[in-house]
């Protein structure tokens, strides 16, 4: 299919799980693609895997100054912007007394302070009809113990994705969100919770998702290549809940 032929994209997180699939499904529909990811190793393995057919940045997410350096360097590889989908993000979970200030600064940075700053800084290269995808999560809606922290930003990136929307459409750039419900990504294994824990807390999990199990990358993938494309054109300030039923229990 070609739903998103001659658009740039810039997916940040594209070098793993979900940010990675969105860019192979990207790709696939005729996009042209850029990623950002963290660690030498993510960075190498996605330019590997997605060739001459991505640019891929490192950039620390949770940076707010480093964004504009992401920003230029979209403008320099493709002068404007059709497509944001703004992935990157970090999970930690522990009960309230555990968390730490630093701890604390650290999710809030990536998943919220990052992505603020990013929208800003490629405010002035966004295209007229340019679409911003937010991913956020079920935990935005729903009270799970030890997700305080976790289930607070996502609910601000939920919020900044309805503020935007009635900002940028006057643009003619539309802002909407995805919350995915548990996924099977390589987010769960940098947890820091012991093989055991982890199979654990996966079972626990698996056992309140009333379709019986952990989404995929791929079923998010495909919800953000609708947002992204022109099919989407009506959809503005929207939420899409992909969670196998988990907010209706």
């Amino acid at each position: 299919m070609s739903r998103l032929q001659n658009k740039t994209a810039l997916i940040t997180g594209g070098t793993s799980g979900i940010g990675l699939e969105t860019a192979r499904q990207f790709i696939a529909e005729g996009a042209r693609v850029a990623v950002t990811g963290t660690s030498a190793a993510g960075i190498a393995a996605a330019r590997a895997e997605l060739g001459d057919k991505a640019l891929v940045i490192q950039a620390d997410a949770g940076n707010a100054e480093g964004q504009k350096a992401v920003a230029e360097a979209i403008k320099n590889a493709f002068g404007h912007l059709d497509i944001l989908f703004v992935n990157a993000g970090v999970a930690e979970f522990g009960p309230i007394e555990q968390w730490t200030e630093a701890s604390f600064d650290r999710s809030v940075a990536i998943n919220v302070k990052g992505p603020f700053f990013l929208v800003q800084a490629l405010s002035p290269i966004f295209a007229k009809g340019a679409s911003i995808v937010l991913n956020t999560s079920i935990n935005a809606h729903i009270g799970m113990p030890n997700s305080s922290v976790y289930s607070l930003t996502k609910a601000a990136l939920l919020s900044l994705a309805k503020t935007l929307s009635g900002e940028l459409i006057g643009r003619g750039i539309r802002v909407n969100a995805v919350s995915p419900g548990p996924i099977a990504t390589p987010l769960y294994s940098k947890l820091g919770a012991s093989e055991a824990d982890s199979k654990a807390m996966a079972a626990q999990i698996q056992s309140q998702i009333p379709v019986g199990r952990f989404g995929t990358a791929s079923e998010i993938a495909r919800a953000v290549v609708f947002l992204a494309s022109d099919e989407a054109a009506y959809t503005v300030g929207a939420e899409l809940i992909i969670d196998g039923g988990m907010a209706n229990l």
